[in-house]
C-alpha cells in the first residue's frame, strides 16, 4: 500500500478517493478519530486518511493526542461529507476515516506462540457480538495482553469490531484460530461452576477463555481446560457482559503480576 494520499502525490482529494477505492477491499477500515489515532500510534501502515474537516481533526489531535499530530498532518486529506459518507458504512461523528494494512498473520502467530510469554492470551470461544469483541480487544490492549484469539465464524478484523476496539487491534495480536490451534499455556476457562477467581493466581502465560453470553463455552474448550474459574456474582443474576467478564479477569491477573502495565 504505497499510494500515499497526502494531498499532492496522487492528485489531492480526487486522487485520495481513487486510492481509497483501489485499496478498500483488502484494507482495514479505521472508522473515526480514535481508531486512526491508535493505528498511527502503534505503527500501522496507513496509506490514506480522509476527513470532512481536516483542521478540526488536527485540533482534536492537538488536544487529545499531540504525539500523532505531525503524522496526521501528513496523512489527512479533506473531502466533502457526502464523498466520505459514500465510502464508509456509517460515518463516524468525528468525520474521519482511514485505511490501514492488516498486520502479517505470521507475526501475530509468532507473538501468540512465543516461548516464555509473559502476559495472557484472551480466547473468545465462538463470539457472536461484533461490538463486544471490539471492546474485548480494547481491554486486552490496555492490560498489555499478548493477544486476542477468536474461534468460530466471527472475523475479529470486521470493521465493526475494529470500530469497537478503537483501532487497538494494532496494539496487540488479534487472530482467528481453530480450537485445536490455540497457543500453548494453561487454559483457564470462565464458567459459573468454576473455582472462585479470588482464590486463584492466574499465571502470566495463561489462556483465558470466555464463551458467548448466550451459549457459554464449547464442550471442546471446557474439556481442555486446566482450571474452571468463576467470577463473583450475586445469586439470581444471570451473567455479566462479555467485555465486563474479560475486564474483571484481566484486572485480577494484573493485581498479582509484575508484568502487568
Amino acid at each position: 500500500m504505497d499510494d500515499r494520499a497526502d494531498g499532492g502525490s496522487d492528485g489531492g482529494p480526487e486522487g485520495a478517493v481513487r486510492a481509497w477505492r483501489r485499496q478498500a477491499d483488502a484494507a482495514v477500515l479505521l472508522d473515526g478519530f480514535h481508531a486512526l489515532k491508535h493505528a498511527v500510534r502503534f505503527g500501522a501502515d496507513v496509506p490514506v486518511a480522509l476527513a470532512v474537516d481536516r483542521a478540526a481533526v488536527l485540533a482534536l489531535a492537538a488536544d487529545l493526542a499531540p504525539d500523532v499530530v505531525a503524522d496526521l498532518d501528513k496523512l489527512l486529506v479533506e473531502v466533502e461529507q457526502d464523498v466520505l459518507r459514500a465510502l464508509v458504512p456509517r460515518l463516524h461523528p468525528t468525520g474521519v476515516a482511514a485505511l490501514a494494512g492488516r498486520p502479517a498473520r505470521a507475526d501475530h502467530l509468532a507473538a501468540l506462540r512465543r516461548e516464555g510469554r509473559t502476559t495472557p492470551v484472551v480466547v473468545l470461544d465462538n463470539p457472536r457480538n461484533l461490538g463486544n469483541a471490539g471492546a474485548v480487544i480494547r481491554l486486552a490492549a490496555g492490560y498489555g495482553a499478548a493477544g486476542v484469539v477468536t474461534t468460530g465464524s466471527l472475523d475479529p478484523w470486521h470493521p465493526t469490531v475494529v470500530r469497537g476496539g478503537a483501532g487497538l487491534h494494532f496494539a496487540t495480536a488479534v487472530e482467528r484460530l481453530g480450537a485445536d490451534e490455540l497457543p500453548r499455556g494453561p487454559l483457564y476457562a470462565l464458567g459459573p461452576e468454576g473455582a472462585d477467581i479470588r482464590g486463584l493466581k492466574l499465571p502470566d502465560d495463561a489462556l483465558l477463555a470466555f464463551g458467548s453470553e448466550r451459549n457459554g463455552l464449547s464442550a471442546e474448550l471446557r474439556a481442555r481446560a486446566d482450571q474452571l474459574v468463576s467470577l463473583p456474582m450475586r445469586p439470581q443474576v444471570s451473567s455479566y457482559n462479555l467485555a465486563t467478564s474479560v475486564g474483571m479477569t484481566l484486572f485480577h491477573w494484573s493485581a498479582h503480576s509484575t508484568n502487568a502495565p
